[in-house]
């Protein structure tokens, strides 16, 4: 236990580093003025509205901004507002976040039980303020597979795209380099920049602008009608308030929500009459779930142990977990290296995506950590590391997991498993991935880059020696074992999903099966995470949603 807490300081920050998850997010402060509140603002009784989205998120923004159009909405963030937080704003401050383990921090840390460090948005714009900023569509499969309307799909993609994304002017050395030895190694055709997910190697976008600024979610909210939205931040759900069925109903209706501000007071809000008013949960992948089931919703024994009156039985509510594995390695460069982030991937035909990023400004304490680890010939000119990062992630996982309260508390996070690499087929395509990145480690298209006397395997070695995770090693030296480093050093992206199932948990118009006036809009849904990176997809996915509900209450009236 001591030598973990003597650790953590630097785990946080340098799991970080690896995942570049932590960045700068809104430049500029945007009209929020006459609809955000702190929730310590409201009323104990907090108004009546048309819908209640709970989860200022990746999705909830895009959400509550299309419904605000027709209807009188409130969306409620537990987090706070990114626009005062120097290390959100700028890029620079990426790192400071990680230590920051306050209750109001933007990233809330949590480690799966298999022993992989996660990490939950807690600020408004959700994931998309503290990820790596690369903007990629979904497939046309993935479309297809969803039953999304692809017209409907490409308009509201089209509706992000003008608020949030912008696409790299040039690529800097060491984003070539990366392209041309991904060309190099057979992840063709080259795509050249697009926003459609194509396999072969391509040039993607990013909701970071040419300064440097990062354009969240949040941003969309500037589309929302002021007269008919209030948001409400610093505001913890804790509780849908349900009526139970009286007589000629079939099942209970959501009709209100309970929820806590920062000094503990207590606030109801509560759903209009009306048979198209809703409740609509955009929470992510932990929050949807854990919420069902703090509310009733979810296997009643375990609600019950919990001492939780059941609304449903639902067994599916927090199964079906999974995150997308990660592996990769850190590759010191013997040439001066410019900051870059994720501007190429890769898209092979073996299910992986190949991302890279250079030039990370860094901490002292990341610094004496990597030496100690054993990255001698690793420098840090201004402390930016001289050299950069290439990644790996399993697309499409087979293996599944659950989650369960760990307690009554909104705030606390729930148990997560996602049984990483137990079905032996996403082994084999980290293995493959990984084969991928040591033929662009070795090409020609790199070799002005890498020092000629460091070889992939010691590179794999010494990444094992940094405590990324906290996993049980099989080995300290991996040069003759991928399927070893895959699984004792695997990370995340944080695409995680599931929990709220299709066809499980919510029927195809996200309606939560056997309750009224609930739905359930964001990852947890998903069966897959689409895209490269799901958040333009997520992003898209509430306004999409949000015009669908918003036809169904026009042909209503």
């Amino acid at each position: 236990m001591m030598a973990s807490q003597l650790w953590f300081p630097f785990f946080a920050p340098s799991l970080g580093i690896f995942l570049l998850i932590i960045v700068s997010s809104l430049a500029e402060k945007a009209p929020y003025n006459s609809f955000a509140k702190d929730a310590t603002l409201a009323s104990a009784s907090a108004g009546h509205y048309d819908y209640i989205v709970i989860g200022g998120g990746t999705a909830g923004c895009a959400l509550a901004a299309t419904l605000s159009g027709s209807a009188k909405v409130l969306l409620l963030e537990r987090g706070g507002m990114p626009y005062d937080n120097p290390n959100l704003t700028r890029q620079s401050g990426f790192l400071n976040i990680f230590f920051d383990t306050s209750p109001g921090s933007a990233a809330q840390p949590f480690v799966s039980t298999d022993g992989v460090r996660l990490t939950r948005a807690r600020i408004l714009g959700g994931g998309s303020a503290i990820n790596v900023g690369f903007y990629s569509r979904a497939s046309r499969e993935e479309v297809s597979d969803a039953g999304w309307d692809p017209h409907l799909v490409n308009q509201s993609y089209a509706w992000v795209e003008r608020k949030v994304t912008f696409r790299p002017k040039r690529l800097l050395r060491w984003q070539a380099a990366v392209r041309d030895g991904l060309l190099e190694a057979g992840v063709v055709p080259y795509n050249g920049g697009t926003y459609d997910h194509l396999e072969g190697t391509k040039i993607g976008n990013s909701i970071f602008d040419e300064n440097g600024y990062r354009h969240t979610a949040a941003d969309l909210l500037e589309y929302a009608d002021d007269t008919k939205i209030t948001l409400y931040f610093h505001a913890v759900a804790h509780q849908i308030l349900f009526k139970r069925p009286s007589s000629g109903e079939n099942n209970p209706k959501a009709y209100g929500i309970f929820f806590k501000d920062l000094k503990g007071n207590g606030h109801m809000v509560f759903l209009n009459e009306g048979p198209k008013n809703e409740i609509i949960l955009s929470a992510g992948a932990i929050g949807s779930p854990q919420l069902l089931m703090l509310s009733g919703i979810g296997p009643s024994d375990h609600l019950k142990a919990h001492g939780i009156d059941v609304v449903l039985d639902q067994p599916m509510v927090g199964q079906g977990m999974a995150d997308n594995p990660l592996n990769g390695i850190i590759i010191p460069s013997i040439r001066p290296t410019e900051t870059s982030f994720s501007d190429v991937v890769g898209i092979t035909h073996s299910g992986n995506y190949i991302e890279t990023l250079s030039g990370l400004s860094m901490v002292p304490k990341a610094i004496e950590i990597l030496r100690r680890a054993g990255f001698d010939d690793l420098s840090f000119p201004d402390m930016k590391m001289q050299g950069g990062i290439m990644l790996e992630k399993v697309n499409k996982t087979f293996s599944q997991g659950h989650m369960e309260l760990k307690n009554r508390d909104p705030n606390d996070n729930p148990t997560v498993t996602f049984n990483y690499f137990q079905d032996p087929r996403d082994l084999q395509t980290c293995v493959r991935g990984m084969e991928v990145i040591k033929k662009v480690f070795e090409s020609e298209s790199f070799a002005s880059l890498r020092n000629p006397s460091t070889s992939f395997e010691s590179l794999l070695d010494l990444m094992s020696a940094i405590p990324f995770n906290m996993r049980q090693k099989n080995r300290l030296k991996y040069g003759a074992s991928l399927e070893d480093f895959c699984v004792d050093n695997v990370l995340t992206m944080w695409h995680f999903h599931g929990g709220c199932r299709v066809d499980n948990v919510v029927d195809r118009d996200y309606k939560v099966i056997g309750v009224d006036a609930l739905r359930v809009v964001d990852g947890s849904t998903f069966s897959s995470s689409p895209g490269t990176n799901p958040q333009a997809t997520v992003m898209m996915f509430g306004r999409y949603t949000g015009l669908k509900i918003l036809e169904q209450r026009s042909t209503s009236e």
